[in-house]
């Protein structure tokens, strides 16, 4: 059984993977295995003619799987924590790379703190080539191991939307197997809300992963996604659907678990919500107001800096808002802290 297996949910873009399986087995870590599960996209043959190039050079590294029908988001994660052998799941988007040294330092950590169901990791994002940095997300100066418990749930949860770097105890989420949220793309913040209710979680300050931008979503093709996204857009109604998707989760968590967390989690969406806000800000004005509204109206109506972010972008506009975010985060060498979730750890 390996330490570390790197799950790849696999569904189009078959020129992009050899750059991320490169990332991958040039690592200076043995103790892995690559698992890739295909999930019925049209360019499944393309995808195999790849993998298959790969598991002739490299065998026994690389387990791929075909999927029978277009699983989706949610169910292809589930399906991965089925198909891998590993202590550790780490997730990869099939667009995005790992950097060099990446499962050392998770491995390390690992050695380093007693049962971590999740490790929260720094990423960054890049436009065209992985030299060209857009932005780094890092959330804490240091690294910080976070006992099991409610405050650690809310401090995790939101920031791991992104999945690329997230690694998550594979024996915890098979316990955890539901498929209540498919549909959802939020498959992982169920794992995280509920394995951190008994399981310790660390974070990492080092930058494992690379984040492509530009990349066109392909969700809203499998049964359970479809009228809830559309493939190749993101849409106003699905970015509200995928911020309730987020509250139903803690909201079951919650009752399920007997652990006192959706109103510090609320917060913690309402005063990062510059993000969900400017995902949309680009739409005409009324699309816009309306789109603020139904956020509020969820909830994020209570804090403060959402109202600050939803005129900030009305006033000054996303381009200039960004380069602001990115010029205060780099010089902080980490995003800003609001509200006590993010002020937990040792």
């Amino acid at each position: 059984m390996p330490i570390i297996s790197v799950c790849i949910p696999a569904y189009n873009r078959p020129e992009v993977l050899p750059a991320l399986l490169d990332s991958i087995l040039e690592q200076d870590f043995d103790d892995y295995e690559i698992v890739i599960c295909e999930d019925k996209s049209p360019l499944r043959q393309d995808i195999a003619k790849v993998v298959s190039n790969y598991l002739n050079k490299f065998p026994g590294r690389i387990a791929y799987f075909e999927n029978e029908k277009n699983l989706g988001y949610d169910a292809n994660l589930r399906n991965l924590f089925e198909k891998a052998t590993g202590q550790y799941c780490m997730f990869m988007g099939n667009d995005d790379l790992m950097c060099a040294g990446a499962l050392s330092t998770v491995a390390g950590a690992l050695g380093r703190h007693p049962d971590v169901g999740v490790i929260l990791r720094s990423y960054a994002s890049f436009d065209g080539t992985p030299d060209n940095i857009a932005q780094v997300f890092r959330y804490f100066d240091k690294e910080k191991k976070f006992p099991a418990g409610a405050e650690t749930i809310a401090t995790f949860y939101r920031r791991s939307v992104v999945i690329p770097g997230m690694v998550i105890h594979r024996e915890a989420a098979l316990e955890l197997t539901t498929e209540r949220f498919d549909g959802t793309l939020l498959y992982q913040l169920y794992l995280v809300a509920n394995i951190l209710v008994t399981k310790n979680a660390v974070f990492l300050p080092e930058i494992l992963v690379l984040y492509r931008n530009g990349g066109v979503p392909d969700f809203g093709n499998s049964e359970k996604e479809k009228g809830k996204f559309i493939p190749t857009e993101q849409t106003p109604a699905s970015s509200v659907y995928f911020v309730q998707g987020m509250l139903d989760i803690v909201a079951h968590t919650e009752k399920a678990r007997n652990v006192s967390i959706y109103y510090s989690i609320l917060s913690d969406i309402g005063n990062y919500s510059y993000p969900i806000l400017a995902i949309q800000a680009r739409r005409p004005l009324r699309v816009f107001v309306k789109y603020g509204y139904d956020l509020a109206k969820l909830g994020l109506w209570r804090y403060p800096l959402f109202h600050l972010y939803f005129w900030a972008l009305l006033l000054v506009g996303p381009t200039q808002l960004d380069k602001l975010i990115i010029y205060i985060k780099s010089r902080m060498g980490h995003t800003p802290r609001f509200g006590t979730a993010a002020k937990k750890g040792a």
